[in-house]
């Protein structure tokens, strides 16, 4: 079969194939990042982030292939988790990015959308590294440029770029040791030549339908995984609600709708989003616009509804209008003793957009606390510290579940503070957290504190001082950061070599900030060589989290054995009730 341009039609059985293969080798994919720890992730956040952008093509799957690939996109923005995720989202946006003026695409105009995909992720990483998912994606684009001259077929286009992806991905092991060390291939790029796999498929057996599948329909790959979803601490003994009074809401109109730009406004009429919200700011304020070619999402409270409509009217024809009175709600809430009620989940009938969530009144600015935090915990014990801590929102994540950039966005929302920070408490979890800040710039004072394992989130919320400005505390925080060592203590799940380690699968095995350094069949040998690695700088403090699978006799044994062979050394013990990890150590001096 021959193919000289793709249309709407092809481009989404192209996606729905390809997220269909992803899903069904996401475990494989997970298995490729074990290294051989068992917290594989790559195939699970690939898969829902896949999952995400999926159901908006099928919630919305109408008009030519620009219009879907936009589609496409946002839903993969607001699904994306951990780092492949990210840089998923981001291949995609910039192809969207390309493709949206186009109808259908040519082998040429394929190409070159490939290729924009590749830029828009790299710059979307701050330290790109080789022999990764972007390097299978800068290879394979790179390539389709260069047969998209040679050839107008887009099936043989197509079938150049899965041959230049698999041979990109079984060169990673020689630009990343790691994967060389243990035997694998990079997972993220493994991920990629699957979907890639799906779309060959497609256009090789000619299994275009007619119309995009409708929902509930079998095409589209199912998670199992339970959802991430926001735990809200609230510290205050009095809801938010309470505290104001119903003629103090100044800007009473909650609103939220979009304009497409395709429809309606001012002829040509060019958008300027730093003078719209300005505009909006004259009466109004909680300003949220999120932009792009062809739709502009608007959330404002303002004292002024009408004056808001004539603004957006110049832009394009205005969609999806939800106006609340804030006061007549808080007037209702107080005479019904509920003033903790959720706001009702506005735009509940669109999946497209992501589900609000429950918001306190918005309160007038100098009512504001200085700050909020979110932090991303895995285990009630690791939880209940950083509450005890001070922070406002704990996202269930961890290795085998990290929280979407949807995610980060509503628990951003929902915290009443002047400013936010977020510690990812784990390497894969930065990249979604930092495009939530991304997303809300301008919106939300927002900062990310590149903590990358639980220890470190916790050092870097006892370095926080409410009295301090934002930038003195960053900078502490990040400090604290970079002074703690991390140990973890889990099982290795196959037999390897690494740096001169011999490691058994069902073995314990010790790892040092990323590193493993301790190999045992024993629990608390491996825990203890472990330390013993950790405290060779003489350090002074060690915190020990003791795992769901963490026995108390153990955690004891642990504990006198380091006040035995350390007597300097002051220890803490916490029951942490993380999974995967029997313990996890932090060491400070």
């Amino acid at each position: 079969m021959s193919k000289r341009s793709l249309n709407g039609t092809d481009f989404t059985a192209m996606v729905f194939a390809g997220a269909q293969r992803l899903a069904e080798q996401a475990e494989h994919v997970n298995s490729l990042n074990v290294f051989p720890v068992p917290d594989g992730d790559t195939g699970t956040n690939m898969n829902l982030t896949m999952t995400a952008g999926v159901a908006e093509l099928k919630n919305n799957g109408a008009g030519g292939l620009g219009s879907l690939a936009g589609t496409l996109s946002k839903g993969l923005l607001m699904g994306a988790r951990g780092n492949s995720g990210v840089i998923l989202s981001q291949l995609f946006r910039g192809f969207g990015r390309y493709a949206a003026p186009y109808e259908e695409l040519n082998t040429v105009q394929f190409a070159a959308a490939l290729q924009s995909g590749v830029d828009t992720a790299y710059k979307a990483v701050v330290k790109p590294v080789e022999g990764t998912i972007l390097t299978v994606a800068k290879e394979s684009a790179k390539h389709a440029v260069y047969c998209a001259r040679r050839t107008t077929d887009v099936v043989e286009l197509m079938t150049e770029v899965l041959a230049k992806a698999r041979e990109a991905l079984a060169g990673t092991p020689d630009l990343l040791p790691v994967l060389k060390q243990v035997g694998v291939v990079d997972s993220g790029g493994q991920g990629l030549v699957y979907i890639y796999e799906g779309f060959m498929e497609v256009l090789t057996a000619g299994n275009i339908p007619g119309h995009v599948p409708a929902q509930g329909q079998a095409t589209t790959p199912v998670s199992h995984a339970a959802p991430v979803v926001p735990r809200v601490i609230t510290h205050a003994p009095v809801s938010a609600q309470a505290r104001l009074e119903t003629e103090d809401i100044e800007f009473l109109y909650d609103m939220e709708f979009f304009i497409n730009r395709q429809l309606g406004g001012v002829r040509n009429a060019a958008f300027d989003e730093d003078k719209f919200r300005k505009d909006l700011s004259i009466n109004g304020d909680s300003i949220i616009v999120i932009a792009d070619d062809e739709i502009i999402k608007v959330h404002v409270h303002s004292k002024e509804p009408g004056e808001v409509m004539n603004l957006a009217l110049r832009y394009g024809e205005i969609t999806q209008i939800h106006i609340l009175n804030m006061r007549e709600q808080h007037r209702d809430l107080l005479s019904t003793g509920m003033d903790a009620a959720s706001m009702p989940e506005l735009f509940a009938d669109m999946p497209a957009e992501p589900a609000r969530q429950p918001e306190p009144a918005e309160l007038p600015a100098h009512e504001l606390a200085p700050y909020g935090f979110i932090a991303v915990a895995s285990g009630q014990g690791i939880s209940d510290i950083f509450t005890s801590l001070g922070v406002d929102v704990v996202l269930s994540g961890g290795q085998t579940m990290n929280p979407s950039t949807e995610d980060f966005v509503k628990a951003i929302h929902s915290i009443s503070a002047q400013h936010v920070f977020v510690l990812p408490n784990n390497s894969n979890i930065i990249l979604a957290a930092q495009q939530a800040k991304d997303l809300l710039e301008g919106e939300r004072s927002v900062t990310v504190i590149p903590s990358k394992s639980i220890p470190q989130g916790i050092a870097a919320a006892f370095a926080f001082q409410e009295e301090d400005e934002v930038e003195s505390n960053s900078s502490n925080m990040v400090n604290a950061v970079k002074n703690v060592k991390t140990g973890q203590v889990t099982t290795a799940v196959r037999d390897t070599v690494f740096d001169d380690l011999e490691i058994t699968a069902g073995h314990y095995i010790g790892i040092a900030d990323s590193k493993i350094v301790a190999t045992d069949s024993g629990l608390l040998e491996t825990s203890q060589q472990l330390l013993a690695n950790m405290l060779a700088g003489g350090d002074e403090i060690v915190t020990i989290l003791a795992g769901e699978e963490a026995t108390n006799e153990t955690t004891e044994s642990l504990a006198t054995w380091i006040h035995e062979h350390y007597p300097d050394v002051e220890v803490e013990t916490h029951s942490g009730g993380q999974p995967i990890y029997y313990y996890l150590f932090s060491v400070e001096s």
